[in-house]
């Protein structure tokens, strides 16, 4: 039986089922690969940039259509799903505008004759993605690179077969050439064949921290780079003069969009005692007027989780909170009179160190409250976990903006809004959050060889 294969969380019900590679698959993907990067790398900036428009230009025109492809896989609502689309089709257009003035040489002073860093693509890539952002994640990883002359072999999630399908399909509608984007439906052991084989140059991993573990492990014996975007548990900080109204509403799109399955979601609520009451209050209010619905509804806030084991894992993760003694401030968890993946949103307060949530991603809509004594307190619980991904702060004051910022030992910080991401800033983290960046002028340089070129005559 494949583990590929199209579940509706919303419904339950098996959609499509897609073959395993065989290990014949997986050596011609490889073979493809390698054959492709000895033209492509030598393909011009133009040529790379109009393939890469022609895609973006594709993403606009089939975006209902592929919207509703995520919907189905992994329950996103479908205005969400939009939203992932457009921003994936800004991706493709930046790299193509942006990679030939980032991928130029820099001239070093010497003291003798003169010295250029010159940027070389490396060659094959391995790329595994998860399922939370489908089209995403696989255009951050394949644009820049691509851009850069590299060539892919690309995993995706076993949840999005037709996505991973349609990705490839694209790609090559766009005038992409045969075996520059690999899309194989590998399993774990096949992957760590590829990892292990000579002609493979980096991988690149977005994923939980025992994927991450797991990959770099075998990277790491294999002698390859990695870079890895892992598990989060973002604070949101709000300070003494927050527009409290504000803050609320920024709370709430930033701990429950993507149904709460986001790793740099904000994720714990880290509130200064003087307006710990009235915030908790507006968000409780807030929280309890969300409930999961149809993801096909264009009004839909938050859909079923992405599988039933993912509903089951929250709801073990929310019950040891309860028990622990944690209290439950909006009362949600699994819905067990409808068949799919059903979770309504819940929020926790009182957790603390001796609960083993308190360290954990919840990887869903379940968001923790914490009261702080003041701003060094907030910052002491917000650095006090293993990730370092990102983070978010309420506050009026630009300069206390600025000091907090600072102080937080996360990859990216958010002033006043919620976490996001853009096409030209830098993603990624620090701590158990993993290694690397992708996106920005950042992006592009992860898998490159720079390689220092000097005349001394």
């Amino acid at each position: 039986m494949s583990d590929y294969q199209v579940t509706n969380p919303a419904t339950g019900e098996i959609e499509a089922t897609y073959p395993t590679a065989t290990e014949q698959d997986v050596q011609q993907a490889i073979e493809k690969a390698e054959n492709a990067y000895k033209d492509w790398r030598q393909t011009s900036f133009a040529e790379r940039s109009k393939i890469l428009h022609k895609v973006a230009d594709i993403y606009d025109e089939r975006q209902d259509e592929l919207a509703e492809i995520i919907a189905k896989e992994m329950g996103k609502p479908i205005t969400q799903g939009k939203g992932e689309l457009s921003l994936v089709a800004q991706i493709y257009r930046y790299y193509a505008d942006n990679a030939e003035q980032q991928l130029a040489p820099n001239k070093i002073d010497v003291d003798n004759g003169s010295a250029l860093v010159e940027k070389f693509p490396v060659g094959v890539l391995f790329g595994i993605m998860p399922w939370n952002y489908p089209h995403y994640q696989v255009a951050r990883f394949f644009a820049p690179n691509a851009m850069a002359g590299n060539t892919i072999i690309l995993k995706h999630a076993p949840q999005c077969p037709q996505t991973a399908e349609v990705i490839a399909e694209m790609l090559t509608d766009a005038g992409l050439p045969e075996g520059v984007y690999n899309n194989i439906y590998a399993t774990n052991e096949q992957a760590s064949t590829i990892i292990h084989d000579k002609r493979v140059q980096g991988v690149s991993l977005t994923g939980s921290e025992r994927a991450g573990a797991a990959v770099a492990k075998e990277a790491g014996s294999a002698l390859k780079k990695v870079v890895l975007e892992l598990g989060g548990s973002d604070p949101f900080i709000v300070a003494e003069d927050a527009d409290i109204e504000q803050a609320v509403k920024n709370a709430i799109t930033g701990r429950f969009g993507n149904t709460g399955q986001a790793c740099n979601a904000a994720k714990r609520m880290i509130v200064v005692e003087s307006v710990y009451d009235k915030f908790v209050q507006g968000f409780t209010d807030a929280v309890k007027n969300i409930s999961p619905a149809d993801p096909m509804d264009a009004q839909t806030f938050i859909g079923p989780l992405s599988s039933k084991s993912a509903a089951v894992n929250l709801q073990k993760q929310l019950d040891s909170a309860v028990q622990a003694g944690a209290t439950v401030l909006v009362e949600g968890g699994m819905v067990k009179d409808k068949p799919g993946a059903w979770f309504a949103p819940a929020v926790l307060a009182d957790v603390d160190e001796s609960m083993d949530v308190y360290r954990e991603e919840l990887f869903g809509p379940v968001a923790v409250v914490y009261k702080a004594k003041d701003i060094e307190n907030a910052i002491k619980i917000a650095n006090d976990v293993p990730f370092g991904l990102g983070a978010s702060i309420q506050t009026q004051d630009n300069n206390l903006a600025n000091q907090i910022a600072e102080k937080l030992e996360v990859g990216m910080v958010t002033i006043n809004a919620p976490s996001g991401t853009e096409a030209n800033t830098p993603f990624g983290g620090v701590k158990r959050s993993g290694f690397g960046r992708e996106l920005g002028n950042l992006g592009i340089t992860e898998f490159l060889n720079y390689k220092l070129i000097r005349d001394m005559s």
